[in-house]
């Protein structure tokens, strides 16, 4: 009994201390955002009536048969158990005049989440609002204080940026220049949607593009799109940046990528969106890494 206030001290420290850090660097407070550390160390939250979790979905690298990083996704709850989608709660948030806030809440969210996977390894893919953009300046030092406080570099950051949804190349051509002379990598997000526009790849030289999740879908059942997409990946490559096929949901859809010359892929065939304590190594992949290194050698 005397050794149990000895083990509970630096918890609560820890709290405490991190309790101090948001208050006073990123004008976050745990009681009016919610901010709770659960019993296996991550972190949720409740905000404008929203339960905010992180769920993580990792990306696999075909090379080196492992992980390659993680996005993040943020998972609503409305209420104790009704989903909502990423999409409704950030315009529920905008609505309620707190968007800013409700970004800022999620990427801290993000990141202290994030450190239960990995200590000192992996890239970690966060989503960027389109109107957030323009303020980056202000809204990403706020961001940074976050990351340098739980020793995460910026370069282990890459902000996935939807171009299809911003109209001006000056915006944001001027939003990925202020990320990256902070040291953040950018990625080039659902590029291949009706909206994108090719020439932006070599406008931007983003360092990674992630193929719009339909693309490998519509190459598993048209030819001419099976046909075109190692050519598309070429391009990505040709620009320095490295492609990333999201959306691969079948052992088809597997191999379209893999014959494509893709090397990093993402999706629910290799591993859901999941928490950070449920997250298992894919022997799948791995088995499926092992068939490209056999192709490759033969």
């Amino acid at each position: 009994m005397a050794q149990q206030p000895i083990a509970a001290q630096p918890i609560a420290s820890h709290v405490e201390q991190l309790r101090l850090q948001l208050k006073e660097s990123l004008l976050l407070d745990f009681d009016e955002y919610g901010l709770a550390e659960q019993f296996t160390g991550e972190f949720n939250s409740t905000f404008v009536g929203v339960r905010l979790n992180t769920a993580f979905q990792p990306i696999y690298d075909s090379e080196a048969g492992d992980l390659y990083g993680h996005e993040a996704l943020l998972r609503p709850t409305l209420g104790s158990e009704l989903a909502s989608a990423p999409e409704f709660a950030f315009t529920y948030a905008e609505q309620a005049g707190k968007l800013v806030e409700f970004d800022r809440v999620s990427r801290t969210l993000h990141v202290l989440n994030f450190r239960q996977i990995y200590a000192e390894n992996g890239l970690l893919f966060l989503n960027v609002h389109p109107k957030l953009l323009v303020s980056v300046n202000e809204h990403g030092k706020v961001f940074e204080r976050i990351l340098h406080a739980n020793s995460v570099p910026t370069e282990r950051i890459v902000i996935e940026i939807q171009e299809a949804l911003i109209e001006h190349d000056q915006q944001l051509a001027d939003a990925i220049n202020n990320y990256r002379d902070r040291g953040y990598r950018i990625a080039i997000d659902r590029f291949g949607s009706n909206q994108s526009h090719i020439d932006r790849l070599w406008k931007f030289t983003p360092d990674f593009v992630k193929l719009d999740l339909n693309l490998i879908q519509e190459a598993e059942t048209n030819q001419r799109v099976r046909n075109a997409l190692p050519g598309l990946i070429q391009i990505i490559r040709d620009i320095g940046a490295k492609p990333v096929i999201t959306g691969i949901e079948t052992q088809n859809q597997l191999d379209i990528a893999i014959e494509s010359g893709g090397t990093l892929f993402q999706g629910y065939f290799l591993a859901k969106p999941v928490t950070a304590k449920e997250l298992q190594p894919s022997s799948l992949f791995k088995r499926s890494a092992s068939i490209v290194n056999v192709r490759e050698a033969a």
